[in-house]
């Protein structure tokens, strides 16, 4: 069996540790940023020996025709290499080895078949790949109809059949007509007294589709449901009944929490008209089907309910009597987790912890107890059960410091074995039925990820891929985390990126990267590219105060700066700080409250939360809601508190600004109009403060970075030589397609 012995840091480390770079290695360049290859694993075979591999990379989402948004029938470009991985031997077969449109990879049940969809430029196609033999073909479907861009590929038991959705005969034209009628018609209505707004009518026209099985063999097609799109589908063991979740739209919601009725359902697909097991109510189910999909687990109010498909009684509160604790007078809620493999138990958690529940004989014990201080409080996550039930595997983070891995508890005993624990990056778990293999992607911190897996008897864990290889002489960033106090006293961290060949003793310029909470040390493309440039790169988190989400950045990053200064690590005349998005709006926000940096550039962030409301139609009521119930945090509408969206616009407060400042944009931005950007831009050259607009036509949502690969070098060259303008560094900064030292 594994053992913790076997799987320490050090050895981790040993495995991982890159190249020692020197002074003459080669800088980060946008030219290799556009290449980085980033692994990602989509499926695993039961058994654990095959994985599904796919690999991007940047290079393959340029171009992206961002007027497009919103019409549904465009497909972005997201261009993919995809391969076969056996993790016995460590071979690897290539799918598609020049990067193609391909998505939703799903391995049959019984291994010998990976299905996913293919987009050549005008449809959908559906692909087998022989897992054994190692061809792959097109499946000929039997039907007039296109596959949806949205369809989800799911394998019937027997493994003779894919579930996926079709369009409607004449689909295309509506909705090219309909995306035309709100963008290019010489006359554009919209009117209060439908359900929904205008874009949303567009938008649920993509909902449109016909769920269908396919055979794999002869692409004969059976249409099996037109009326919904189901969600969560799963079959039964026999392949006789199909169970599925729905989300039906039924008006534009500005709250989040109305305008969508979730129900579930049982299909008999011998025949028949769908059953209704739990009626469809504005209230989300968060529960789980067991295996054997003839029982649903779900919370409701801290309450755990039990509906079984083939009973017509209503569903059983199986924690009826549970709830309370012996000098606790509030109740515990439950949420639920999964079930075990044979269905018999039920995985659940609590603020106290997580508990076993035998389902049928009523009885709960407590797994696993929780940490009382929330704060303090690791990270876990559930990733398998095995099928023994023995086992539940959770990933692990700390919340203080860089230690994260893979644990797996042992849910008879109660005792917890160890099985990765240090301080590199780790994601894509996948673990085999019995456990016994586990496949991950892992980065040092860093370096890109590969792919890697373990298996009880190894030794050490095996690398799988070497995706990178572009870059063994290139001086990556290394990183460290950084605790402070912001001004509340709340303690904070923050990721530091020191400059490419770092030499311990001079004093760098720093650039900071501003959004809101940063903690994992994975390979960051945009701190590479600003270390490159011979500048610390720091990422500093903030914690914010619902109602006066604009105080955040002032509390907390000066302070997490002041903390690298009196280090003696950067000087503190050449500090400068960005942005993207919500980033941007922070970075705007941030220095009308204060001087202290050197530049700043703001990427594609409001500036104006009062004319950004009902500024992006193509994402409807989004705006509306981040300001009153989301990311915005103002929590009122603009009506009730007025003076919150005031104080939260940086454009209100362009006099105060003495910072030189860049603004990026991109004329297809659907999420932040250029127009906002505009308003900071003319009220700054009124005001005669300094400025500097750049805006990319062809670009999207991150101005240059989202547009052709020409903008992208341009958009980082023009950061680059802005923050070396204000540092009053000599010539210019460094190519921004060079690879040079």
């Amino acid at each position: 069996p594994w053992t913790a012995a076997l799987l320490t840091s050090a050895l981790v480390a040993v495995i991982l540790a890159p190249t020692a770079v020197t002074a003459q290695d080669a800088r980060f360049s946008t030219e290799l940023a556009l290449d980085v290859q980033t692994p990602s694993i989509v499926d695993m075979t039961e058994d654990g020996r095959w994985l599904a591999v796919t690999l991007r990379t940047r290079r393959g989402r340029v171009d992206t025709n961002h007027d497009r948004f919103g019409d549904p029938t465009y497909v972005a470009p997201s261009l993919l290499s995809a391969m076969l991985i056996d993790t016995r031997s460590g071979g690897q077969r290539w799918l598609h080895e020049e990067p193609a449109q391909v998505s939703d990879f799903a391995f049959s049940p019984d291994g010998d078949h990976l299905a996913y969809l293919h987009y050549d430029g005008s449809a959908f196609s559906l692909h087998v790949h022989d897992v054994d033999g190692g061809d792959t073909r097109m499946v000929d479907l039997r039907s007039s109809r296109p596959i949806a861009s949205s369809s989800p590929i799911v394998w019937t038991p027997d493994g003779e059949h894919v579930l996926v959705t079709l369009r409607p005969d004449g689909w295309a034209e509506r909705a090219q007509e309909a995306f035309y009628a709100l963008t290019d018609a010489p006359v554009i209505v919209q009117d209060s007294r439908n359900d929904f707004l205008a874009w949303d009518d567009v938008r649920n026209i993509a909902n449109e589709q016909i769920t269908a099985l396919v055979a794999i063999d002869d692409g004969s097609v059976r249409e099996i449901m037109d009326d919904v799109v189901p969600q969560d589908v799963g079959f039964s063991p026999d392949g006789d009944r199909m169970t599925y979740q729905t989300a039906v739209r039924t008006k534009t919601s500005y709250t989040r929490r109305d305008g969508t009725d979730y129900g579930l359902y049982a299909l008999d697909l011998d025949g028949g008209d769908p059953v209704e097991l739990i009626a469809p109510s504005e209230e989300r189910l968060t529960g789980s089907w067991n295996e054997q999909r003839d029982a649903y687990a779900y919370a409701d109010e801290g309450a755990v309910f039990v509906h079984t498909a083939d009973s017509d009684d209503e569903p059983r509160d199986v924690t009826e009597g549970l709830r309370t604790i012996a000098g606790d007078t509030t109740e515990v809620d439950f949420s639920v987790v999964r079930w075990s493999a044979d269905g018999d138990d039920l995985l659940l958690s609590s603020s106290k912890g997580w508990h076993l529940l035998d389902v049928d004989g009523g009885d709960l014990q407590t797994v696993l107890t929780l940490e009382e201080d929330e704060d303090e409080r690791p990270r876990r996550s559930v990733e398998a059960w095995s099928e023994d039930g023995r086992h539940v595997y959770y990933s692990y983070s700390a919340p203080d410091r860089w230690e994260r891995g893979l644990k797996r508890l042992d849910v008879g005993s109660g005792e917890i074995e160890t099985l990765m624990l240090d301080s590199s990056l780790y994601r894509n778990w996948s673990i085999s039925a019995d456990g016994e293999r586990i496949a991950y992607t892992m980065s040092d911190g860093d370096r890109p990820a590969d792919v890697w897996s373990w298996a009880d008897g190894d030794a050490a864990a095996t690398r799988l891929t070497e995706l990178n290889p572009q870059l063994a002489d290139v001086a990556v960033s290394r990183t460290e985390l950084v605790e402070y106090l912001d001004v509340d006293g709340n303690t904070l961290y923050g990721i530091l990126y020191y400059p490419a060949n770092y030499e311990p003793g001079r004093t760098y310029p720093l650039v900071a990267e501003i959004y809101e909470e940063f903690f994992d040390n994975g390979f960051h493309e945009n701190m590479n590219l600003i270390t490159a440039q011979g500048w610390f790169g720091f990422r500093p988190s903030v914690r914010f105060e619902e109602g006066y989400p604009g105080e955040a950045w002032l509390k907390a990053v000066p302070n997490a700066v002041n903390k690298i200064i009196e280090r003696g690590l950067v000087d503190e005349e050449k500090i400068g700080v960005y942005g993207q998005s919500y980033g941007g709006y922070a970075t705007n926000l941030l220095i009308t409250q204060t001087d202290r940096f050197a530049a700043a550039a703001n990427v594609s962030g409001k500036v104006n939360i009062i004319s950004f409301l009902g500024d992006s139609p193509k994402i409807t009521t989004r705006n509306y809601a981040a300001a009153e119930v989301g990311q915005d945090r103002i929590g009122a509408t603009l009506w009730e508190q007025p003076h919150k969206y005031i104080n939260t616009s940086a454009v209100m407060f362009a006099d105060r600004i003495e910072t030189p400042l860049l603004m990026l944009s991109g004329e297809g931005d659907w999420n932040v109009p250029a127009t906002n950007q505009r308003e900071m831009y003319y009220a700054m050259r009124r005001l005669e403060k300094e400025v500097v607009w750049v805006h990319y036509t062809a670009g999207g949502h991150g101005a240059g970075r989202a547009s052709s690969e020409a903008d992208f070098h341009d958009h980082w060259q023009r950061m680059f030589d802005w923050f070396a303008e204000h540092f009053d560094e000599d010539g210019e900064a460094v190519s921004e397609q060079g690879g040079g030292s």
